[in-house]
């Protein structure tokens, strides 16, 4: 059976809105979650690991190494709109099972590579697969699914992506024991095995707002959060100053993201940084992801309950002070205390953002004004890895480059400050565009 659309102007009676006694939206946040367990493992949080082993086998500079997310990162940059505007055509099922074939193959590739070339080939496939089938199509299924409890609901499927840094001990293991080709081959047979079942899941179409149930409160009804009833279209949306601010604030904090991904192995472990083993960086790395899990799943749970825009701020300025532990870190202590201070941070603010998206704009064409939105974050992301290792290669170190990085966060936190909920085009005087 094919999953269908996540569109919402279809019958309303079609699809079941229970398993049992649980709403089905909860069954599709989940399965996102798994989704980015898996998608955002190899090109997330398992990145820097992978680097490491690249670079002891090969001996390239770090900026080739490591400039790969950056090459990777072009094609979900570059078809970030477009895959926006499938997953609101077609669907988050077929997008899924598409995208993880296509993730799944590139990892198998990925594990036969000889040269720089096919690397830089290889992880292009990977990446451009599980961004057509992973963060896009899943937080397009949820915002349709659960705008009443949005927020809650997009922590727990970016919960998935820091629940992946859990599996990085038995990646390092795997590539310590049996060799990367062999643990990457292994990846992609995972990756293809769980494509199905996730689409299955994830690809059913919600019914109506007005078919969607409202949560219980000891409020009275008239005081339960409302559902946003007007759907913005993708144009009427880039003539908001709230699109705007989401947008640019995103991409500021997620530069310091792509750089992390990418260099935090590294730093952990280089004589120039805080120079451990490679037995105790991995601790580091799961923590970072169980704290970061922790407090997106406050973060949505509070998002849902008070201002998104009166917490973001402090958020982001935490997300700032854990850039600068890092770079100052010396010791295990000062590696650990940047994991929880990352977690708050950026995990407290993701879904927050997020949710802010589907608050404002709706839902019928979210996944095209998220990956609009994307774009510029991706472009980020896709430059920050190159030009950390280039600048890495000159100085011998990472301290300048988090210090920029943590400037950025406090730039997103003002930019933030921003975003008002923009009326409904046509009415308060707001031009229909």
């Amino acid at each position: 059976m094919t999953p269908e659309s996540p569109e919402t102007e279809q019958n309303p009676t079609t699809p079941k809105t229970k398993v049992g006694r649980v709403f089905y939206g909860w069954w599709v946040a989940f399965a996102g979650a798994l989704n980015m367990i898996v998608s955002s493992g190899p090109t997330f949080q398992a990145a820097s690991t992978l680097f490491r082993a690249i670079e002891d086998e090969f001996g390239w500079s770090r900026a080739i190494v490591t400039g790969v997310a950056s090459f990777g990162r072009f094609g979900g940059a570059l078809l970030g709109p477009l895959e926006g505007w499938l997953t609101d055509k077609f669907g988050t099922g077929r997008m899924v099972l598409i995208g993880f074939a296509i993730g799944g193959l590139g990892m198998i590739f990925y594990s036969r590579l000889q040269g720089p070339v096919q690397y830089y080939i290889a992880y292009f496939i990977i990446s451009l697969g599980f961004s057509m089938g992973g963060f896009v199509p899943s937080m397009a299924a949820v915002n349709a699914w659960m705008p009443h409890r949005r927020a809650t609901a997009m922590a727990i499927v970016i919960g998935g992506s820091s629940l992946g840094g859990v599996f990085v001990p038995a990646i390092v293991w795997g590539i310590n024991t049996y060799g990367w080709r062999e643990t990457t081959f292994v990846m992609g047979l995972i990756t293809l095995a769980a494509g199905p079942p996730i689409a299955y899941v994830s690809g059913k179409r919600a019914p109506a707002y007005e078919n969607l149930p409202v949560p219980r409160s000891k409020k009275s009804e008239s005081e339960a959060p409302p559902v946003a009833q007007h759907d913005f279209t993708v144009k009427q949306a880039l003539h908001t100053r709230a699109f705007w601010s989401i947008s640019l604030s995103h991409t500021l904090t997620n530069l310091s993201v792509g750089a992390i991904s990418a260099h935090i192995f590294f730093q952990l472990t280089d004589n120039g940084g805080v120079n451990l083993s490679d037995a105790s960086a991995a601790t580091i790395i799961p923590i970072m992801a169980l704290t970061s899990f922790s407090f997106q799943m406050l973060g949505g749970l509070i998002g849902d309950r008070i201002s998104k825009r009166a917490v973001l701020p402090i958020l982001m300025l935490v997300q700032a002070v854990a850039l600068i532990t890092i770079a100052q870190a010396t010791s295990y202590w000062g590696a650990l205390l940047f994991a929880l201070l990352w977690g708050l941070g950026f995990g407290g603010r993701t879904p927050m953002l997020h949710a802010l998206r589907g608050e404002f704009f709706g839902r019928k064409h979210f996944g095209v004004i998220l990956g609009m939105s994307a774009f510029p974050m991706a472009l980020g992301m896709m430059v920050t890895p190159v030009v950390v290792g280039r600048v890495f290669d000159t100085t011998g170190t990472y301290q300048t480059t988090f210090y920029v990085l943590a400037a950025a966060c406090l730039g997103a936190a003002l930019t933030i400050t921003l975003a008002t909920k923009p009326p409904v085009p046509g009415r308060s005087g707001q031009p229909v565009h």
